[in-house]
């Protein structure tokens, strides 16, 4: 067994002591952290330091530049350490950060559950149905009521439209009336007109001569065409 196993198993029995609490344990790993921190800090300097004293000493005393160097490069490898120690707290912190987060969520679920439970023990579904029908008739009646006042309602407004018509029309008369008594005829022109030319009678001819004239131009017509029949019953005999 490794000396690392004898220790913590040496350390107690897991029964007589009581395991901490999420909290209590995410605090020793950011006080962990911390501490780290600070020694990645320190590290870092000493290597600063080591690098100028190597620097500084060169060739002209290789003896203590050498020791400078192998002073650095154990500080380096304990930041290096430090590095993966860091990254191994932090995944462990970030485990149970997550591990206390669900505890909490799965308590507040199940109290939330609870809650409903008792909530709905009080709850008796033919009263809810029952509810809801009186909910929608009382829904139904407002509706009613709403639409009913929404109606137009006619107190005396039972006319003669013919009546109303004629009296509009009566209406309209004197307004026309008043609009031509008040229009101002435009003044007479108090000089005289100039006097009209005398007009040349055209020589149109009479109707009655004009009948006349027909009627002896078809008189000729007629003789002129018996005289040609005789002609013709003389020509056939």
């Amino acid at each position: 067994m490794s000396k690392l196993g004898k220790f913590f198993k040496g350390g107690g029995s897991s029964k007589s002591r009581a395991a901490p609490s999420p909290q209590e344990a995410l605090a020793r790993l950011r006080e962990t952290e911390e501490m780290l921190g600070k020694k990645q800090d320190y590290l870092e300097s000493r290597i600063q330091k080591e690098l100028a004293l190597a620097k500084k000493h060169g060739t002209q005393n290789k003896r203590a530049a050498l020791q400078a160097l192998k002073r650095k490069k154990r500080f380096e490898k304990q930041l290096t350490q430090i590095d993966g120690t860091l990254s191994t707290i932090e995944f462990q912190r970030e485990a149970l950060e997550n591990s206390h987060t669900n505890t909490e969520v799965l308590k507040n679920m199940g109290f939330a559950a609870k809650a409903m439970k008792t909530v709905h023990e009080n709850m008796d579904l033919d009263k809810i149905d029952d509810l809801m029908q009186e909910i929608t008739e009382q829904q139904d009646i407002a509706q009613e009521i709403s639409e009913a006042f929404s109606q137009r309602v006619g107190f005396g407004d039972n006319f003669d439209e013919d009546e109303l018509l004629a009296e509009l029309e009566e209406l309209e008369q004197e307004e026309l009336n008043k609009k031509m008594t008040n229009t101002q005829l435009p003044n007479v022109p108090s000089t005289s007109l100039p006097a009209q030319p005398a007009r040349i009678p055209s020589r149109i001819p009479s109707t009655a001569s004009t009948v006349h004239r027909a009627r002896a131009a078809s008189s000729r017509r007629t003789e002129e065409e018996d005289d040609d029949i005789k002609q013709l019953a003389a020509w056939a005999t």
